[in-house]
């Protein structure tokens, strides 16, 4: 085992990402996702007002309504784009990938998009599994692996593809058993709602010891992910249901269950996200990791969250506010009104417009904060700029 000594510094050397076609508006989205059971939804308008989403992205062809990307194939353009950059390829010792959810069970998303990607040759390949902060997830896997000297070039990707599980098509079997039923062909709440509100990209960085011999490196001084499942319930969840109080995965039903269901959709638990998201993803978890690493808020030059809605930008200054830690709004950096919320892939493309956008002076401090309503986790992590001397 490596003693603390021989640990090494780590920067963000590149970064990238990949939106897939033409930035789709608030009006156009019902025509290219589709209507589920042909029917207009009835919360669209009131959940795009409240989450302040103006464009996003999918990887649906407009006109024929085809897939024109896969999860994997996102994730593999991304990290394509870091090759464009003068990433080497051949030098890539690990790739760590991350998706709320891959375009299979199995084999693991990671070597999928390794697949992608041969120009890499042989390399250590994980997958991440989770929500929002399986993307960090994968960040950390990278960050360790170049920190304890066991690779020297590490690339972390991140990839959603939402777009292929809220197609109006995919709730067919539900709306049309309602129908037989003499009910109205809608979907409930907790599944309509996320299909304004989540969309389809990827983003990816080149982790490595050495800040860049040009230009601006972000030195990451610590990556900390918390999950407080052990005291909360699941609140978004796809291929399950909670059945009878009840938390049951696809496997426990039969076929016909699963489509009447739409069992594999992306579903919401929308109370019990508003009640507890802040608390256990801002406020529980950051007064402990400040007092761990001794971190003030004027430490802070810049902070980058990645919040689901605008709905929630108030309710972040408020817990923020609540543990003394207020970071002044001109400091926040936040692409989602142009880019949608796009779950793990999102920090990674707040990074890339980030560093693209502002010219950073050495010495400044970045906090970007990750909040998952799986099952309520969150990371925080710190970067520094680096200007090459």
């Amino acid at each position: 085992m490596n003693s603390n000594h021989t640990l090494r510094n780590v920067y963000i050397n590149r970064a990238a990402a990949f939106l897939p076609n033409a930035a789709v508006g608030n009006d156009e989205m019902e025509a290219v996702l589709g209507m589920a059971g042909g029917v207009p939804s009835r919360v669209r308008k009131m959940i795009l007002r409240s989450n302040a989403i103006e464009t996003r992205h999918y990887a649906i062809d407009p006109v024929t309504r085809e897939a024109t990307h896969s999860c994997a194939e996102l994730a593999a353009e991304a990290v394509k784009q870091l090759f464009a950059q003068g990433t080497d390829p051949a030098r890539v010792g690990s790739l760590a990938c991350a998706t709320s959810y891959p375009d299979q069970t199995m084999p693991g998303h990671g070597v999928m998009v390794h697949g992608l990607l041969p120009e890499t040759g042989a390399c250590e390949v994980v997958s991440a599994a989770g929500v929002c902060v399986a993307g960090m997830a994968a960040m950390k896997h990278a960050y360790n692996a170049v920190r304890t000297g066991e690779h020297a070039h590490a690339v972390a990707a991140a990839s959603e593809a939402a777009s292929a599980v809220m197609r109006g098509e995919v709730f067919q079997s539900e709306t049309d058993y309602q129908k037989l039923a003499d009910a109205k062909p809608e979907i409930g709440f907790e599944k309509d709602f996320l299909r304004w509100m989540l969309s389809d990209g990827a983003g990816a960085v080149h982790l490595s010891s050495r800040p860049n011999e040009t230009g601006v490196s972000l030195k990451i001084h610590w990556i900390e992910l918390l999950s407080y499942a052990h005291e909360m319930p699941a609140c978004m969840y796809a291929g399950a249901e909670i059945s009878d109080g009840l938390f049951k995965g696809w496997k426990t039903f039969d076929n016909d269950y699963c489509r009447r269901h739409s069992l594999m959709a992306v579903k919401q638990d929308v109370k019990l996200l508003n009640e507890n998201i802040i608390r256990y993803t801002v406020e529980k978890p950051l007064a402990q990791i400040a007092a761990k690493h001794g971190l003030k808020v004027e430490d802070i030059d810049w902070f980058l969250p990645h919040y689901s809605s605008g709905f929630f930008r108030d309710k972040v200054a408020a817990g923020l506010e609540n543990i003394g830690f207020s970071i002044a709004q001109e400091k926040w950096f936040t692409n989602l009104a142009s880019k949608g919320n796009t779950g793990s892939a999102s920090i990674y493309i707040i990074l890339e417009e980030f560093m693209r956008t502002f010219k950073l002076e050495n010495g400044q401090k970045i906090l970007c904060y990750i909040p998952e309503s799986g099952r309520f986790s969150t990371c925080f992590m710190l970067l520094e700029a680096v200007e090459a001397v």
